[in-house]
């Protein structure tokens, strides 16, 4: 069971838990920018100065494992109802003996805007000045100046 098979350094607490939980809460249920914001940092991720977090963000991840991270850069445009995915497993299915977990980070730089309903894989890197289509899966990196959209996102057009 993946659950249990964290490694000790990848283990937290059980207040930090209850703390990351209520942070995820904040993030997709609470009306204020600036509560959804508190749950981004409640649940130890970092983020910039002037960022929007949409209402109904979705932060995936495996609760105790602090291996998984999120980086939001300064003046980042989160779209409501995008779907961030740090990690994916099986949960307690048989299939996590056959398929390891998929577990990442996702970096988002400066002056990016991720449009609504948008969902971004583990292991993603959206650079600088870098806009993200509505609707749009990423499943790689997105280069700067850059238009993505589609499923899966490819680039519509350079920014000049």
């Amino acid at each position: 069971m993946v659950y249990s098979n964290l490694r000790s350094s990848q283990k937290i607490s059980n207040y930090r838990r209850v703390v990351t939980k209520i942070g995820k809460v904040l993030i997709q249920y609470f009306p204020f920018n600036k509560i959804r914001i508190l749950g981004l940092k409640m649940c130890g991720f970092q983020v910039g100065k002037h960022v929007y977090a949409g209402p109904d963000m979705i932060i995936a991840s495996i609760l105790g494992d602090t291996s998984c991270n999120l980086e939001i850069g300064d003046r980042v445009a989160i779209g409501p109802r995008v779907t961030i995915v740090l990690s994916s497993d099986a949960n307690w299915s048989n299939l996590n003996s056959y398929i390891e977990p998929i577990k990442g980070r996702v970096v988002i730089k400066n002056d990016v805007w991720i449009g609504a309903g948008a969902i971004i894989l583990p292991n993603i890197t959206i650079n600088e000045m870098a806009v993200i289509g509505a609707g749009a899966v990423v499943t790689k990196d997105v280069d700067p100046y850059t238009v993505v959209a589609g499923i899966p996102a490819v680039q519509i057009r350079k920014i000049r």
